[in-house]
């Protein structure tokens, strides 16, 4: 998403907040548990002034960034293999089919079993489904390569390794990000999920016991503040791509078709 596009989404989004705000103070919503923002607003800077919050936003970051990171290099060496290599990719595919639609919250009783109420648990939710975005852009965008690259790098002499790293990949790098976006995504939901109903730490066990104390206005700040990470977590995502390779994203990407 370039700039321009990110001032409009702000846009809506803050004529969204302006029509919750008069809709609650007009009274036309009938919900007992509705807070207006500024209510939310006000509840956030209270939450902010204890340590706890704050404790409960680096724990839900490190789930997600560790549990992503793990994603990311199996994913993406599983992807780049399968993408060179069509017989490993005709042998694999049908067991891809099969597990990628297995929720990863599924796994949470495995989990808890296994590591109980800890980070290990929270990773085994986690990093399943965030890696199959990662491992199928990747190979998509491998081994839809045009051939004439072989040429190329069998033409500068190098080897299956150097061949991958600096011709394959980079060639494909656009299609690997649109994976790792969606991953990245995913990795916010699936650790916000696994505190919700297996770890009782951070900003997802947080929601459920605001919730259970009746304090919408400090459940909705939460939920707030879970939305702005995974904003967050993009923005330095597509920053960094850009500052690494320039020529391939200074232009829109697929999944930011539409926004200009």
């Amino acid at each position: 998403m370039n700039d321009r596009g990110l001032v409009q989404g702000a846009g809506g989004l803050a004529a969204f907040l302006l029509l919750w705000e008069a809709v609650v103070r007009s009274g036309s919503a009938t919900f007992d548990y509705l807070p207006a923002p500024s209510a939310i607003l006000a509840a956030l800077g209270r939450l902010a002034a204890g340590g706890a919050f704050w404790g409960e936003i680096g724990h839900t970051l490190l789930a997600t960034l560790l549990g992503w990171a793990i994603a990311v290099l199996i994913g993406v060496v599983a992807g780049l293999a399968l993408g060179l290599s069509p017989w490993l990719r005709r042998y694999s595919l049908a067991s891809i089919e099969a597990l990628r639609p297995l929720p990863g919250v599924a796994f949470a009783p495995v989990g808890l079993l296994a590591f109980g109420f800890s980070l290990q648990m929270e990773l085994a939710v986690i990093v399943l489904p965030t890696l199959w975005p990662v491992l199928v852009n990747t190979m998509g965008g491998i081994s839809a390569l045009s051939p004439r690259l072989g040429e190329v790098a069998r033409s500068f002499r190098l080897g299956r390794f150097e061949a991958t790293m600096k011709v394959y990949a980079p060639a494909a790098a656009a299609s690997v990000l649109v994976g790792l976006r969606l991953s990245m995504s995913l990795a916010v939901v699936m650790a916000v999920i696994a505190e919700m109903v297996g770890n009782p730490q951070g900003l997802g066990y947080a929601v459920v016991r605001e919730q259970q104390a009746l304090r919408p206005a400090e459940m909705f700040g939460y939920v707030f503040v879970i939305g702005l990470i995974g904003i967050l977590m993009n923005w330095a995502l597509m920053a960094f791509a850009r500052r690494a390779l320039p020529g391939e994203f200074g232009r829109p990407l697929a999944m930011d078709a539409g926004v200009r």
